[in-house]
């Protein structure tokens, strides 16, 4: 992993959704595949369901549709949920794919706050989501300003903290997903098909998952 992140280019995928209301039954996801520092390969979007449980499904056809895995190092979702709490299973989007997978969040998650909210609005799936919460250690990555935090499946901490770090280009967030963020959001106000992929200069449908 040290040896591919040494290299002028390594390729990242971000992961993450926009902006939804909470009476949304759907929000919207984009992910981005980036050759850094800020060469951007491909874009896709979808969707998934507020709330649900189809996240890891969703993110792992998404995925496939903007390309194949190989040359990817790593895939950088912001958080382990996406579409308020639908949680992201990282081992399997790992196992799937086989691509180590790191969530990152700004600030260290607040779990016993986090737990009590999954038991009184999930009473009868709050013990699983909350599994795979907790399932990966929380790692420090330091960075110029406050310290974000990152959680790995496939890599070791100390990787994943290299991953991250690489991946900073504006500030001090990773680019993959500051740019996964601004493409699902803009997506959420267009009009037109879901499920779509965009590619270098080229533009097109491809079956890719919708709600």
């Amino acid at each position: 992993m040290r040896r591919a992140l040494g290299k002028a280019h390594p390729r990242l995928a971000g992961v993450d959704d926009g902006a939804f209301d909470r009476g949304d039954r759907v929000a919207p996801i984009a992910a981005v595949v980036v050759s850094l520092p800020d060469a951007v390969e491909a874009v896709g979007l979808s969707r998934v369901r507020v709330d649900g449980r189809d996240g890891t499904a969703r993110v792992v056809a998404l995925l496939r549709a903007v390309g194949p895995p190989e040359g990817v190092r790593a895939i950088l979702v912001d958080g382990p949920v996406v579409g308020g709490f639908n949680v992201l299973d990282l081992d399997a989007i790992r196992r799937t794919l086989g691509v180590p997978v790191i969530a990152v969040t700004r600030r260290r998650p607040e779990f016993p706050r986090i737990r009590a909210a999954l038991l009184r609005w999930f009473p009868r799936t709050a013990l699983a989501r909350y599994a795979l919460l907790r399932r990966h250690r929380l790692v420090r990555v330091p960075t110029g300003g406050a310290p974000i935090w990152a959680a790995a499946s496939g890599c070791t901490g100390r990787d994943a903290v290299a991953i991250v770090r690489r991946a900073m280009v504006r500030g001090y967030w990773p680019e993959p997903l500051r740019l996964a963020h601004l493409v699902a959001s803009a997506a959420r106000a267009a009009p037109g098909p879901r499920g779509r992929t965009f590619k270098g200069s080229r533009r097109g449908p491809r079956a890719g998952p919708v709600a």
